[in-house]
């Protein structure tokens, strides 16, 4: 027996039944606590979230607005085709799973049974494409280009085919009005990704992405994608737990994505077109004596401005493609085309990617430079056939010698070793190889006060801003190249590039007196876009604005009212007097009737007393390659730029098409004789076109058209078939296959090597 006093063992057992109903209350209160938390408190939200378990939503995408010319052209609108779509939902209620429908629409379609049961199935991390990646509540489209025979077939069967729909459904169609292609311009539409479905969920409205949805990824599709794409309709479904529809819990209906009105305008752009196609082809006909065959003429570009306005009346690229490859999911072998270094990335849009240096172009800003620095616009200047700098000969084009003479005539003639004489003159004023602690550095202030080495801002994506190689650059440059110089360097090679790296392996950060007198002439590491050339001989002639180039003018609702107008943005001024814009405008006016480009303008009856132009032309010399053709020029209504790399002379190369491109806009035919009925746009269009009730444009009948096979204006009037650039009333695009993996950037990233520098250590010719 125990030794424990009964009344003890009593209390030991009191205390611990205490104890016990404490934790069993605890933990009751604790129960109760967290059910009024559940239902009480956030009762809302978990009954919220609960009723979303067994809501899927079934979107119907919103009509996509259309992308249209000055004049209402539809540039990129919409076009409907047959699609047959299939729904997983009635597919899983059927005993087989849906596989003898399945079967049987393959036979209807004329497709291989596994290529249907593939469409339709989900993708997963084992699931290779193709499958479907969107909701698996959304109709899943397997054909886009069904027949009406066999439409009719599925529809009059509906017994034989549940859950299979065949209906007219809208695709983005890239109208290619008056044979103008703009493929860079306009961009292209892909499928959202998962990932981009993902992160905006918790939003709403245009900042939601919705399985269906379309976006623009290039272009104007992708500036003005919130414009265009409307707000697509979501029927919410109520499932049961097995995935059955059991009713619905509400609609909302789609909005129609607004329209942009652009400044382009589709005849000009289909000349300009034309005109750079023909010159790369006229220059691959030409023979090279530099290197001994014909010119590569590889990519190209032009670009058309409004000199009062910034707007972009035409904007080519070379090479290009059909943008409609991507309509319908781009296959796979079109991709490695458009991506690939054979094809030399036609996906890049060289009006405002491509960088190279820009020879004597660039004399006007260096011009301006000199002015700034305190020379004289009276002065006269040496300009022999070469100079001798830091243990280099630079020599003159052609290795002319012109005496004394002025700026004006320097830049008429093009005379390079006036301009190495400033540079040069300037870089001992500054310090020389060891500057002063405030150099002037008037050279590479102008250029940043013109806007070089940093984006124009126009509305198109992944601009890239050029280069102004000054001292901070030349620094950052040494900084990050400076251990793979100096690897090079011990090779012991003598190819022109390990020179280089022996010489920059020592001394790279500092600012030489080549550098300085390359850079006065558009050479060494300068590099500049088509664009920036426009914006800055736009300034030149109007009387000295610099505009943000712009290609959208408004946005209209589908109704035709406007939404709002994007009006000119002006950025900066002329950094010089009026004066100074004066003697350059006669100085450049000079280039066209007796300097370096009369050849192609005087000399072929341009009526330079009628219409004015003004030019400067750039033969751009590049290390490894041929020499890059520039002619940048302009009127009092428009700048005309064309670059042609591996083009041959500035004028030699460009100069009969941009002279054609003139010709087309203001009449002129090739005898000097002006026919206003032949001009395609002898002033810029300010106003808006107009619309009817329903949205559509009204295009007003010309007098005048483009053979699109030639380019060439023709006389008799022949009027714009409307129905040719729109199919009626604009439908959204939806429903379309796979493609190639996006980053939400237009894919080319293996088109890098194409903007590497084109530079050279030559110098530049005329």
């Amino acid at each position: 027996m125990s030794n424990i006093p009964e009344t003890g063992r009593t209390r030991r057992v009191t205390i611990r039944l205490v104890v016990l109903q404490i934790l069993v209350l605890s933990l009751l209160a604790t129960l109760g606590g967290r059910l009024w938390y559940l239902q009480i408190r956030n009762a809302k939200e978990y009954t919220a979230k609960a009723t979303g378990n067994h809501i899927r939503e079934v979107v119907e995408p919103s009509v996509r607005g259309e992308i249209l010319d000055a004049s209402g052209r539809v540039l990129a609108g919409n076009e409907t085709r047959l699609v047959v779509s299939v729904s997983r939902t009635s597919l899983l209620q059927q005993k087989d799973g849906g596989k003898a429908v399945l079967a049987r629409l393959a036979d209807v379609l004329g497709m291989p049974a596994k290529d249907v049961q593939e469409k339709v199935r989900l993708c997963d991390a084992k699931t290779p494409q193709p499958c479907w990646n969107g909701s698996p509540y959304q109709p899943i489209p397997v054909t886009k280009d069904a027949t009406t025979q066999q439409a009719m077939q599925i529809m009059e069967r509906r017994e034989d085919f549940p859950g299979i729909t065949a209906q007219p459904t809208a695709l983005r169609r890239y109208t290619g009005a008056e044979g103008a292609n703009m493929a860079q311009v306009l961009g292209y539409l892909s499928p959202v990704t998962d990932d981009e479905v993902s992160k905006t969920a918790d939003k709403s409205g245009l900042d939601r992405y919705l399985p269906a949805d379309q976006i623009g990824r290039a272009g104007l599709e992708s500036v003005y994608d919130r414009d265009l794409r409307g707000t697509a309709g979501v029927t919410k479904l109520e499932v049961d737990n097995l995935g059955r529809v059991i009713g619905t819990a509400g609609t909302v209906a789609p909005q129609t994505g607004n329209n942009l009105v652009t400044s382009i305008d589709a005849r000009v752009q289909k000349v300009v077109e034309d005109n750079l196609a023909q010159a790369m082809a006229d220059a691959r006909n030409t023979f090279d004596k530099v290197t001994n065959r014909n010119y590569e003429a590889d990519s190209g570009a032009a670009v058309v401005m409004d000199v009062h306005t910034g707007r972009i009346i035409a904007m080519a690229s070379a090479p290009t493609y059909d943008p409609n490859l991507w309509v319908g999911g781009i296959s796979g072998k079109d991709y490695q085309t458009l991506t690939g270094k054979d094809s030399n990335f036609p996906l890049l849009n060289r009006a405002i990617q491509g960088q190279s240096a820009p020879g004597s172009t660039f004399k006007v800003v260096s011009t301006t430079a000199a002015v700034q620095a305190g020379y004289s616009l009276d002065g006269h200047y040496d300009c022999p056939k070469s100079m001798t700098i830091g243990g280099r000969e630079f020599k003159n084009f052609e290795s002319e010698n012109f005496g004394q003479i002025s700026l004006e005539k320097a830049l008429e003639v093009s005379c390079d070793t006036v301009f190495y004489g400033l540079a040069y003159d300037q870089w001992m004023k500054d310090g020389g190889i060891k500057p002063k602690k405030d150099p002037g550095d008037w050279f590479f202030k102008t250029a940043h006060e013109f806007g070089l080495g940093a984006k124009t801002g126009i509305d198109l994506p992944s601009e890239v801003p050029g280069r102004v190689p000054d001292r901070q650059w030349k620094q950052s440059f040494y900084d990050n190249n400076k251990d793979a110089w100096c690897a090079q360097a011990q090779k012991g090679g003598n190819s022109f590039s390990d020179q280089i790296a022996r010489e920059n392996c020592v001394d790279g950060y500092q600012m030489r007196a080549g550098d300085a007198v390359n850079f006065a002439i558009g050479q060494g590491d300068t590099l500049v876009t088509p664009v920036q050339m426009a914006r800055i001989y736009s300034a030149l002639a109007n009387g000295g604005t610099f505009y943000r180039p712009t290609i959208a003018k408004a946005v209209i609702s589908p109704s035709g009212d406007l939404v709002r107008e994007i009006a000119p943005h002006e950025d900066a001024k002329f950094p010089g007097d009026q004066k100074l814009l004066s003697y350059i405008d006669q100085a450049t006016a000079g280039v066209i009737t007796s300097g370096t480009a009369a050849w192609k303008f005087a000399g072929a009856g341009w009526p330079q007393n009628k219409i004015e132009l003004h030019a400067k032309t750039g033969t751009a010399e590049v290390e490894g390659k041929q020499t890059t053709s520039w002619l940048t020029t302009y009127s009092k209504d428009y700048a005309v730029v064309m670059t042609i790399s591996q083009g041959g002379t500035g004028s030699g190369g460009s100069g009969d098409a941009v002279r054609r491109i003139y010709q087309s806009l203001y009449g002129v035919d090739d005898k000097g004789n002006i026919d206003n009925g032949k001009a395609l746009l002898p002033a810029p269009q300010a106003e808006l076109p107009k619309f009817n009730p329903d949205g559509t444009a009204i295009i007003k009948p010309a007098s005048y058209t483009v053979d699109q096979a030639t380019g060439a204006v023709l006389q008799a009037p022949v009027p714009f078939d409307a129905a040719s650039a729109q199919s009626g009333p604009a439908l959204a695009a939806t429903f379309l296959d796979p493609m190639p993996p996006a980053d939400g950037q237009a894919p080319y990233t293996a088109a890098d090597a194409a903007l590497e520098p084109n530079r050279g250590p030559g110098r530049g010719r005329s």
